[in-house]
């Protein structure tokens, strides 16, 4: 093989694929900009005539509203024309400045540097519950097909995935937390912990602090925004992993391997799990951003500090920035992990790295 084969081959493969896939990430991310750009300058409502008016007390003129407005809007740069402000956005976007908050002027970078982190905990947490729950049920289903095992395990995959993620969060804080008090349903600590974050990664912080205390805390309050989140991905796996164990099981190298006197253990982690995980991991990637969805709602609900709940006050509030921060960070998260998947399907599928 010659040098220039060689390198041809190289380019072709694995690192050219993964430079393809982050090559597209910045576009994805400069379309999303855009969109919610938009978007927040044509929902009704002025964020310069909030500003002026929640700090009058009720005592001035709606002239005098109007005229400080106009001043705010001017102090602000929303008094010049659309492509203006975009153009200025987009600017501000290539150097990494998100700007600061309408409301205090606090750092978009501070604000999410503090919330990113419960975002990411919450996710991968409901990832975890869901991948775990889905996986089990999808597997125990397909081997006992069309037994009261696999009706029972559709039927509860079915209804817990239509359950909409806001009723399952109110139906789970008024058992759990009302009913029963077994678990906290409000924040992400309790307020009597002193907790300094380093890293604001809970678990990190108390291994590197060496605050065991805090795990536990962490954890009660981890557990139903996560388990919300989690059931409705879980039902869906559960018919995804189900539906691919089924059509593996019928492939003739499970006949032939079974005829060599495999045992079913060893044939389902060998040849199964294995053969029938590309379509998993679709469905892994896609649900992710579903569950970054989710947490906007969820985060909403149990007035957990992430990243969803800073999206849904900055939307409320007409907050240009924060809006525009938050929806970028959360469609970085879910572009990350696409190209995550495409990585992971390369590892378990070498044909798609001649592509």
């Amino acid at each position: 093989m010659t040098a220039a084969t060689s390198t041809l081959t190289r380019l072709r493969g694995t690192p050219w694929l993964v430079l393809k896939r982050l090559a597209a990430v910045p576009l994805v991310l400069l379309g999303l900009s855009t969109m919610v750009f938009i978007a927040m300058r044509l929902l009704p409502g002025s964020p310069a005539t909030s500003l002026a008016a929640g700090g009058t007390g009720g005592n001035q003129s709606a002239a005098e509203i109007t005229e400080n407005a106009e001043k705010i809007n001017a102090a602000l740069g929303l008094d010049k024309s659309l492509p203006d402000q975009y153009f200025s956005f987009l600017g501000d976007l290539f150097t990494l400045n998100l700007g600061s908050s309408f409301y205090g002027g606090n750092s978009i970078t501070g604000l999410l540097g503090d919330s990113l982190p419960a975002t990411i905990e919450l996710t991968v947490a409901a990832m975890l519950i869901a991948v775990l729950l889905g996986m089990v049920t999808g597997i125990v289903a397909a081997l006992r097909k069309d037994t009261w095992i696999d009706t029972t395990t559709r039927a509860i995959g079915t209804v817990s995935f239509s359950l909409p993620w806001f009723a399952l969060g109110v139906l789970s804080i008024v058992v759990f937390g009302v009913w029963l008090r077994w678990l906290p349903v409000i924040g992400r600590l309790p307020n009597e912990l002193d907790y300094q974050p380093f890293t604001n990664f809970v678990l990190l912080d108390a291994v590197l602090q060496d605050r065991p205390e805090l795990i536990l805390p962490w954890l009660e309050h981890l557990l139903l925004p996560a388990v919300t989140l989690a059931l409705s991905m879980a039902g869906f796996i559960t018919r995804i992993v189900r539906a691919s164990v089924l059509e593996v099981l019928g492939d003739d190298f499970v006949r032939t391997a079974r005829m060599k006197g495999l045992s079913s253990g060893a044939i389902l982690r060998r040849h199964v799990l294995r053969n029938s995980s590309l379509p998993i991991v679709t469905v892994l990637g896609l649900q992710f951003g579903s569950l970054l969805g989710g947490s906007v709602i969820t985060e909403t609900v149990f007035s957990y500090p992430g990243v969803g709940n800073l999206l849904v006050n900055g939307i409320l509030q007409r907050d240009y920035p924060i809006v525009q921060g938050a929806a970028l960070a959360i469609a970085l998260l879910f572009t990350l992990v696409n190209v995550a998947v495409d990585l992971l399907y390369l590892a378990l599928d070498p044909r798609l790295r001649k592509a």
